[in-house]
């Protein structure tokens, strides 16, 4: 049995592979709000109540914001920042008594919608997931790429692509620079677009029903955020060139992206001619924790003693 465990800001999901990729058991929690060790304590309660429910011990995979430093083991460029500076695998494999694997968020998506997702079949595939933050994970011939510095698919962090004047120079990241695509693509960055535009602080979910009543304000909003995807996806294909790009995370839960950024990012991509696919996610918002679930193979035998 593998266990996924996605840690996200507001939740955290938790679900049981059998070896046919067969759910066994889920759960889903709220997030301790900024506080590494409940964090720990939950997470770890997360694992045996998924083992007392299947009566088995399971390899444990976890999808986390940001990345464990590959010297020092701790985690950075979390946007849940308690979790930055912290062993949180040390921790989680000293809890429960065996190895974990931990690997970011946006490459446990990425990986699922790869192998049995949106993207099957597709020996390329960039998953981006655009909610709370902006990241993503690349994934060639089934397996996510090797990566040194542990943060491949950072996407978020890099400039906005051909910014115009009055995008510049952006507005602060958590980070510590000014117009990182985050802040422009991120839920938080749409939802502050329109509070420039009207003076009104809303939710992402207020502005979806604001969309769908063919409100101007958010349809002028989201006309420059279609831009904005369209040239942050574009510097994408144009450096990895991949077969399909999946979107998650959820701003992806607007369906008139796959039909308009397809039809923008022609006029930044850098061929005459562009196959690849923009993609919804088949796994919706349990990819990411069956995705972790996979940093274990079926094949392997798992130290669980």
């Amino acid at each position: 049995m593998r266990i996924g465990i996605d840690l996200g800001g507001t939740k955290i999901e938790a679900i049981a592979l059998d070896e046919q990729d067969y759910g066994l058991a889920q759960a889903r929690i709220p997030t301790p709000t900024g506080d590494y060790p409940a964090t720990l304590n939950a997470l770890t309660a997360l694992v045996h109540q998924i083992e007392h429910r299947t009566g088995q011990k399971g390899s444990v995979g976890i999808g986390t914001p940001g990345s464990a430093n590959p010297v020092s083991g701790l985690i950075r460029n979390a946007n849940s920042t308690c979790l930055n500076g912290t062993p949180l695998q040390q921790d989680l494999e000293k809890n429960l008594k065996r190895p974990i694997r931990l690997a970011n968020d946006a490459d446990c998506f990425a990986l699922s919608e790869a192998i049995d997702g949106a993207a099957t079949g597709f020996s390329s595939v960039f998953g981006v997931i655009i909610g709370t933050g902006a990241g993503a994970g690349i994934v060639i011939n089934g397996e996510l790429i090797p990566s040194i510095n542990r943060i491949a698919g950072e996407w978020g962090h890099n400039p906005l692509p051909w910014p115009t004047p009055h995008e510049l120079p952006g507005d602060p990241c958590y980070c510590g620079k000014n117009g990182c695509i985050e802040t422009f693509l991120s839920g938080p960055g749409l939802c502050r677009e329109y509070l420039r535009e009207s003076g009104q602080q809303i939710t992402g979910q207020r502005f979806a029903e604001l969309l769908d009543q063919n409100d101007p304000t958010a349809e002028t909003v989201m006309t420059r955020y279609e831009d904005r995807l369209a040239r942050g996806l574009a510097s994408v294909i144009n450096i990895l060139d991949p077969g399909a790009i999946v979107l998650g995370g959820g701003l992806s839960n607007l369906t008139r992206l796959y039909r308009t950024i397809p039809e923008i990012w022609s006029r930044y991509i850098f061929s005459d001619s562009i196959n690849t696919k923009l993609l919804a996610p088949k796994h919706g918002d349990s990819s990411g924790v069956r995705g972790a679930a996979r940093l274990w193979k079926k094949n392997e035998t798992d130290r669980l003693d």
